[in-house]
């Protein structure tokens, strides 16, 4: 464990040190106090990254709330 880690706190929204919050509620660690401060950005861009990623694309798969149970015959 490194003095020069960072975390960002999801509960209060700001940069902690090593003594922050539980690690549950949090994001991290970073290298500095600036990559944590924009821990919120980087987690935006990797999910809008990982949606529109064809290898992840399941647009086709059906959708989980229209009744059907795979495995069974349908109804």
């Amino acid at each position: 464990m490194s003095e020069n880690e960072y975390w960002f706190c999801l509960t209060h929204h700001t940069v902690e040190g090593h003594d922050g919050c539980k690690n549950a509620d949090r994001l991290g660690p970073y290298p500095s106090s600036e990559e944590a401060s924009r821990a919120l950005e980087k987690v935006r861009e990797r999910n809008e990254a990982w949606d529109n990623d064809p290898a992840w694309n399941d647009d086709d798969a059906p959708d989980p709330g229209d009744g059907i149970t795979p495995g069974t015959p349908d109804h």
